[in-house]
């Protein structure tokens, strides 16, 4: 049935109105299935607006889909898949209902007995159905790169896999929608986007300027930007701005050439997998204490951190990075965000048990050295 070519390179398309563009970017003769969360798309009108911009197509509605979307849920959608000989995936709602609908993309292509192995064994994504995305919350980038986060109920894991099988066609960004968000769903996008620029840019120096200022470019924007979105949730002009940091923050541009950490991410993943806590509010708690923990060899990019986006003028490197990390914490707190395992009702000794025994079951190193063993990681979260 499908007879339209999504092998032209990702299309970003942006501004108030957009939606309506989704005519131009599915097949007509394409068998889709619609994903979504929890219904917030109904009384929000972007339904309707999706609807409407697809008069007469062969659409087909998955709804569901958690904020840490379960495997669980997603296999009955890839059944689905199957049984209608759906064509075309998409996605319309945040990072969730995307990094979801992604998992489905795949595990539908998938020729191995168990699609969870592509989350559990590392199993090669080779093909997928594809997707596009209409997004509802900016926060993870997902709209603009090939990565997923999955969680499984049945054995606590939160697990992510990568394929360029699985990157959305085109993504639909209009800000407006976006606009009647929960602030603390606006206050999570803000820190999400934040930690992934520093996953990215606080590792060590390797002679790239242009990444670099194209990471403090984003950073010094959510620093301006996030707090107008927060202050006046109305403000077309700051969403827009929001919205396009945090695209800009995971589409791959500001890592290319550099070292990456990620390790914070890593080990938030395990804090929502073990006491659901929301995932930005995990980067927020482990981020200070692994920057902490790892100071001596973060010490020159956390002074540039320091020095080019918080304007510090100190001209000892370790002291500068030990003012990035309070300035970073001050920033979080001035948008209500919590940076203390204990401020969720979580014991640091508990939460460090766990977690490091996970990780050293699996044999698991972290940090762009891969110096952060399971040992150091009960350190960090019993600092937190």
């Amino acid at each position: 049935m499908q007879d339209f070519d999504y092998r032209n390179p990702t299309r970003i398309v942006f501004g108030k109105g957009s939606i309506a563009r989704l005519k131009d970017l599915i097949g007509p003769r394409d068998r889709v299935l619609m994903t979504y969360g929890g219904g917030s798309i109904r009384k929000n009108g972007v339904y309707d607006q999706v609807r409407q911009a697809l008069p007469g197509r062969d659409v087909i509605e998955f709804g569901g889909i958690q904020s840490n979307p379960l495997y669980e849920t997603l296999i009955k959608a890839v059944a689905l898949v199957k049984e209608r000989q759906v064509t075309f995936l998409l996605a319309v709602g945040g990072g969730s209902v995307l990094d979801g609908t992604k998992f489905i993309a795949a595990a539908a292509r998938f020729d191995g007995p168990d699609p969870w192995a592509i989350l559990a064994k590392g199993a090669p994504v080779k093909t997928a159905v594809p997707l596009g995305a209409v997004l509802t919350l900016p926060a993870t980038g997902s709209e603009s790169n090939g990565f997923a986060v999955i969680s499984r109920h049945e054995t606590g894991e939160k697990l992510a896999f990568a394929s360029d099988a699985c990157f959305p066609c085109f993504a639909i960004l209009d800000p407006a929608v976006t606009l009647s968000l929960p602030a603390n769903q606006v206050r999570n996008g803000i820190v999400d986007a934040f930690m992934h620029v520093l996953e990215q840019y606080v590792t060590y120096p390797v002679n790239a300027p242009l990444q670099d200022r194209q990471a403090e470019a984003i950073l010094k924007t959510l620093i301006e930007e996030g707090p107008k979105t927060l202050a006046n949730p109305r403000d077309y002009d700051a969403r827009a701005n929001l919205v396009w940091s945090a695209t800009q923050a995971l589409n791959g541009w500001i890592g290319q050439g550099v070292p990456q950490d990620w390790s914070t991410h890593m080990i938030g993943h395990e804090l929502t997998a073990f006491f659901g806590i929301a995932h930005a509010e995990s980067l927020a708690v482990v981020m200070p204490s692994l920057f902490r923990h790892e100071i001596a060899a973060k010490r020159a990019k956390l002074a540039q951190f320091a020095r080019r986006v918080w304007g510090v003028n100190e001209p000892d490197d370790l002291k500068a990075a030990e003012t990035a990390i309070a300035r970073t914490v001050e920033f979080f707190h001035s948008l209500g965000m919590k940076t203390r395992l204990a401020d969720y009702g979580i014991a640091a000794g508990e939460a460090g048990g766990k977690i490091s025994s996970r990780f050293r079951a699996r044999g698991v190193k972290l940090g762009e050295h891969q110096a952060i063993d399971a040992g150091a990681v009960a350190e960090i979260l019993a600092a937190c």
